[in-house]
C-alpha cells in the first residue's frame, strides 16, 4: 500500500514546490502524509460539487491545482458553504493538495503545455526567477579537522551545485595567530605568535542553511575560535521562471492564432483584444488569469499574450501598449492540464486508481 508521502515526494520532484509564486499557497493542505493512499482526483478546483464527488467515490487524495486556503482560516464549520465542504472532506478523511503555481511553472507544466500546443520555438520564461541565493563560506582549518569541518557543512546543506553535492575547494596554506593571556589554542601557545599550516576550505551556502552550516562548522572545529569568512554572492537570473514566451512557426493572422487556440483548447468564445487581421509571430503565455504578466509581455517583445482571462483595465492598456490579448478563459487553459496530470499518475503508479472530477464544470458559460 502506497501513502500520501511517497505520492506528494513523486509530484513535487515533477512540481518542485519552490517553483511556486511568493504568494501562492501550495503544498498538502489538509490531511496526513502518513495515510494510505489508493483513489486519487485530480480537478481544477474543490468545489462542493467535486468535493461531494471525491467523498461519493471513496478519494484518499484530491490533486487540485487551485488551493483551498488563500486566505488565514479562523473557523472551519458547517455555517458556510465553504467550511461545510472541508468538514465533510476531514470527515471523510479525503487529503487535499494543490501544486498551482509550481505546476504553471515547472518544465513540462501548464505553460509548456499550452507553448506546446501552439508548436512555439525558442521558448522560454517570460518572468525569469532570480536564481537562489547563495553564499560562500570560506573557513581555515588544520589538517587534522580538515575532513570532519567538511563533512559537517556538508551534511548541513553546503556544497551543492546544480546536481552535485559535496562541492568545495581547498588550498594548502600557512596561519599565524596570537593568543592572549585569557585564550586556550588548540594549536601552539599562548601569549606568542604561532604559525600553523591549514587549510582554505571553501563552499558554497544556500543564504536560508548559512546559520545552520556555521553552527555545524563551529561544532566540528577544534579551534576555540575559528577564523572564517562569509561572502554574498550575485543571483543570476536562472533558466527557470513564470510563463512562456516563443516564436511561431511562421507568422500567422491573429484570427488564424485564436481558431488554433479554440480547436486546441476544445473552448468555445475567445475573446480578442486587438486587430484580428494582425499579423503575429512572437507570442506570450500565462495560463489562467495573466493581466498581471502584461508588462513582461509587452518588455520580450510579444505582439500577443494569450491568458485566461484579463480584467478590464488590463484590457485597455493591452490597447495602449499595442499587444494584443486572447482569452479563452481561465478554465480553458488550465483544465486540460488537470485532465493530464490524472492520465500521468495513472500511469506511473498503476497500483493507484486516478481520476480527473467528472462533475467539475466551467462556471462561466456563453448563452
Amino acid at each position: 500500500m502506497h501513502t500520501i508521502s511517497e505520492l506528494l515526494d513523486y509530484l513535487e520532484r515533477f512540481a518542485p514546490l519552490r517553483l511556486a509564486a511568493e504568494w501562492d499557497n501550495v503544498g498538502l493542505l489538509l490531511g496526513d502524509r502518513s495515510a494510505a493512499v489508493a483513489r486519487v482526483m485530480t480537478c481544477l478546483t474543490v468545489t462542493p460539487e467535486s468535493a461531494a464527488e471525491a467523498i461519493e467515490q471513496r478519494a484518499d487524495l484530491i490533486v487540485t491545482h487551485h488551493p483551498i486556503f488563500f486566505k488565514p482560516v479562523r473557523r472551519v464549520t458547517t455555517e458556510s458553504s465553504e467550511g461545510a465542504m472541508l468538514y465533510a472532506l476531514a470527515r471523510a478523511g479525503v487529503n487535499v493538495y494543490s501544486p498551482h503555481t509550481a505546476f504553471d511553472n515547472t518544465v513540462g507544466g501548464i505553460n509548456d503545455q499550452l507553448a506546446a500546443l501552439l508548436a512555439l520555438t525558442k521558448v522560454e520564461p517570460l518572468r525569469k526567477s532570480p536564481g537562489p541565493k547563495q553564499m560562500k563560506l570560506v573557513v581555515f582549518v588544520p589538517e587534522s579537522d580538515l575532513a570532519r569541518v567538511s563533512e559537517a557543512m556538508f551534511a548541513a546543506g553546503a556544497g551543492v551545485i546544480g546536481e552535485y553535492r559535496e562541492c568545495s575547494f581547498r588550498l594548502a596554506g600557512l596561519g599565524t595567530f596570537h593568543g592572549s593571556e585569557a585564550s586556550n589554542p588548540t594549536l601552539g601557545q599562548k601569549g606568542q605568535r604561532e604559525q600553523v599550516e591549514e587549510w582554505r576550505l571553501e563552499v558554497l551556502c544556500p543564504e536560508s542553511c548559512l546559520p545552520a552550516i556555521v553552527a555545524a562548522m563551529r561544532q566540528a572545529h577544534s579551534y576555540e575560535e575559528p577564523a572564517f569568512d562569509v561572502y554574498p554572492l550575485v543571483s543570476l537570473a536562472s533558466s527557470q521562471g513564470e510563463g512562456r514566451i516563443g516564436l511561431l512557426p511562421s507568422p500567422i493572422s491573429v484570427n488564424e492564432l485564436a481558431t488554433r487556440v479554440r480547436q486546441g483548447l476544445n473552448c468555445g468564445l475567445v475573446q480578442l483584444i486587438g486587430d484580428p487581421q494582425r499579423l503575429v509571430s512572437r507570442v506570450a503565455i500565462v495560463c489562467g488569469a495573466g493581466g498581471e504578466f502584461l508588462r513582461d509581455a509587452v518588455r520580450s517583445g510579444a505582439e500577443v499574450l494569450l491568458t485566461g482571462e484579463a480584467r478590464f483595465h488590463d484590457a485597455l492598456s493591452a490597447k495602449a501598449e499595442g499587444i494584443t490579448l486572447l482569452l479563452p478563459g481561465h478554465y480553458a487553459t488550465e483544465r486540460p492540464a488537470v485532465e493530464w496530470l490524472a492520465k500521468k499518475i495513472q500511469t506511473d503508479w498503476p497500483a493507484l486508481q486516478v481520476w480527473c472530477s467528472q462533475r467539475e464544470r466551467d462556471p462561466v458559460e456563453p448563452l
